[in-house]
């Protein structure tokens, strides 16, 4: 098993311009790696070494390969949040439209399925040291649902149905990696839990 180093100090906020650089190439170099091996091809050396930097400027970055792989994961979603406004949803509904969304976040998954398996178990894994890599995460899907949502206001109701959304997503996500789900039962599942959104509705005056 890789050795993890103990880092207590992560780089000041916010980054430099430099900085930001070497983060994105750290980010990118995990993600190739996971997506040509899965969760054990993500070595913390092997990482710094592709994205160009010393292991412990690494390690200072991300203090494990748990961390890493979080952080890699929000790093995903926010490229997907990135496609998904140029192209926004067409459904009619915002339940609809919720659910188009996801699922069209779940193809781009699929396509890398060895990438959403690490980052799947990274997520799985993450103790509360990686709280604030987990909780970004959970903003960036937040993010996603509410934007498909048409919504900049939510009321705690919806809040609370989109946090039920997240948590079925990422259930969903599991139970296909792990071959216990087809697509056709996860679109089933996620189109099913989109209807929330419709029940916290707020009334009109």
């Amino acid at each position: 098993m890789e050795k993890v180093e103990a880092a207590t100090a992560r780089p000041a906020s916010p980054l430099t311009e430099r900085q930001q650089a070497r983060r994105r190439r750290i980010l990118r170099a995990s993600a190739q790696l996971a997506g040509r091996g899965g969760f054990d091809a993500v070595q913390m050396r092997e990482v710094a070494e592709s994205s160009q930097v010393a292991l412990g400027t690494l390690y200072r970055y991300f203090p494990s390969k748990i961390h890493l792989l979080v952080a890699t994961m929000q790093d995903q979603l926010e490229h997907m949040h990135g496609t998904l406004r140029k192209k926004p949803p067409a459904g009619r509904t915002p339940a609809e439209r919720v659910a188009e969304t996801l699922m069209r976040a779940f193809r781009a998954l699929q396509r890398e399925p060895h990438l959403a398996d690490a980052m799947v178990r990274a997520l799985t894994f993450a103790d509360r040291s990686v709280s604030p890599e987990v909780d970004q995460v959970s903003r960036q899907t937040t993010a996603i649902i509410l934007d498909a949502m048409g919504q900049e206001h939510p009321t705690p109701a919806q809040l609370s149905a989109v946090r039920v959304i997240e948590h079925t997503w990422h259930s969903a996500l599991i139970t296909w990696l792990s071959g216990r789900a087809s697509i056709a039962q996860v679109k089933i599942d996620i189109e099913t839990v989109c209807r929330l959104i419709d029940l916290t509705e707020p009334e009109a005056p």
